[in-house]
C-alpha cells in the first residue's frame, strides 16, 4: 500500500495550529450568533420591545392599579410638595391620567401653607399639576404660619384644581367660605396668587364685620 497520498507531518502541524487559533475565537463567534438570534426574536415577538404590538395605538384600558396607596412628591431640594392618598387608582396610558377613588390630596406651597383637596373621585394628569375633583369636592386652605390670613374653603360637585398656579375653577354651583364670610355662585374662577375670586350667575354672599380690638 502506498503512503504518497497521506499528508506530511508538517501539513498536520499547520492544520492543528489553525484549529487551535480558530478555537480561541469560537466563543466570540457563538456569542455573536446568539446576539443576532436574540435581536431577531425580539423584533418578531409581540411582547418584546420593538414588536408589532407596541406599534398599535394605546387603548383606554388601565395598565396598572394601586390600592390603599400613598404617593409623595418632593421638590429638588428635598421639600415635601404633595401627598396623594386613595383607596384605589387606575392609570390610563392613552391619556396619561390617573383616576383615583376617594382621593385625599395634601399640597404645600413655598411658605408652608397646607391645602387639602378631597372628593369621591379624582382625575389627575401625568405630572399631578392638574386635578379634577368629582362629587362632594372640597378644597380647604389653611392660613400660612405666622399670618392673619383667614381660613378658606371651597365646596362644589366639581372642582378643577391647578396646583402649580394655585387656581381653582368650576362650572357648577359653588360655595366659598373665607373666615366668617360666605359666598355662593353658579360658577367660579379663583386665583389664589392674585387674590382674585370671580363668581358668575346668581351670586349672593354674607359678610360678617370684623370686631374691633
Amino acid at each position: 500500500m502506498s503512503t504518497a497520498a497521506l499528508p506530511s507531518p508538517t501539513v498536520w502541524r499547520r492544520a492543528r495550529a489553525l484549529w487551535d487559533r480558530a478555537a480561541v475565537y469560537l466563543p466570540v463567534i457563538l456569542m455573536g450568533v446568539m446576539a443576532l438570534g436574540t435581536y431577531w426574536l425580539a423584533s418578531n415577538t409581540p411582547s418584546f420591545i420593538g414588536g408589532p404590538e407596541t406599534q398599535r395605538p394605546a387603548t383606554h384600558d388601565p395598565d396598572y392599579f394601586m390600592r390603599d396607596f400613598s404617593v409623595k412628591t418632593f421638590e429638588p431640594n428635598g421639600r415635601l410638595k404633595s401627598e396623594v392618598f386613595g383607596t384605589e387608582a387606575r392609570h390610563f396610558p392613552d391619556t396619561d391620567t390617573l383616576e383615583i377613588d376617594n382621593p385625599r390630596i395634601r399640597s404645600y406651597d413655598e411658605n408652608g401653607s397646607l391645602t387639602i383637596a378631597t372628593g369621591r373621585r379624582a382625575i389627575s394628569n401625568g405630572d399631578g399639576s392638574e386635578v379634577q375633583l368629582i362629587g362632594d369636592a372640597v378644597v380647604v386652605r389653611d392660613a400660612p404660619p405666622g399670618t392673619e390670613t383667614p381660613h378658606m374653603e371651597i365646596r362644589s360637585e366639581f372642582l378643577h384644581v391647578f396646583v402649580n398656579t394655585e387656581r381653582v375653577k368650576t362650572h357648577l354651583p359653588v360655595t366659598l367660605i373665607r373666615g366668617n364670610d360666605e359666598f355662593h355662585g353658579d360658577s367660579m374662577d379663583y386665583d389664589n396668587l392674585d387674590r382674585i375670586m370671580g363668581l358668575q350667575g346668581r351670586v349672593r354672599g354674607r359678610l360678617v364685620p370684623t370686631p374691633k380690638p
